[in-house]
């Protein structure tokens, strides 16, 4: 998210960012956003059925004149109602080159394959976890006594380089 940010901030870029949405109040970042002057919203999901807690981001996204949601870190699993409602207009930045590991624990089950490298997607979201149109992709070489830490690390980097390069190229598409 804080890429995206300071990408936006660049007087050629074709996307603002008009609101960090959370399902954290206490994330980072939405301190990073709120010091920087852009709106944030944040709702956690405990105790709320996911139609109600959705609709909730749902309008605090068109009512910040949302127009493509670009998602940084959020691990929740989206609705099939909430994707249709913004079918085309979502994209996530997701630790594997995709197809491969889909979900979670991709660095090290990447490391456990004995794969050569790893790296990152940009992808758009749909029903189906991980499963979108890659739009971009940055590889990474797994190295000789990597763990998934020090791996997530490398590709934390590409992905900060690759995600606003990427979605500044969907927004114009």
């Amino acid at each position: 998210m804080a890429a995206l940010v300071a990408a936006a901030q660049a007087p050629d870029c074709p996307y603002a960012v008009v609101l960090v949405a959370s399902d954290k109040p206490d994330a980072a970042g939405l301190a990073h956003a709120a010091g920087r002057g852009i709106a944030t919203f944040a709702c956690s999901p405990k105790g709320i059925p996911k139609a109600e807690y959705e609709a909730a981001i749902d309008g605090a996204l068109r009512d910040a004149g949302v127009g493509t949601i670009a998602l940084a870190g959020y691990m929740r699993l989206l609705s099939p109602g909430f994707v249709a409602r913004w079918r085309d207009r979502i994209v996530n930045i997701h630790p594997s080159l995709l197809p491969k590991y889909k979900g979670l624990d991709t660095h090290a089950r990447a490391i456990a394959a004995g794969d050569a490298e790893a790296g990152c997607s940009v992808h758009v979201v749909t029903e189906e976890l991980d499963a979108g149109s890659v739009l971009a992709q940055a590889r990474v070489p797994i190295l000789p006594g990597d763990s998934a830490d020090t791996l997530a690390a490398r590709v934390l980097a590409e992905e900060h380089r690759l995600y606003p390069r990427t979605l500044a190229e969907y927004v114009t598409r």
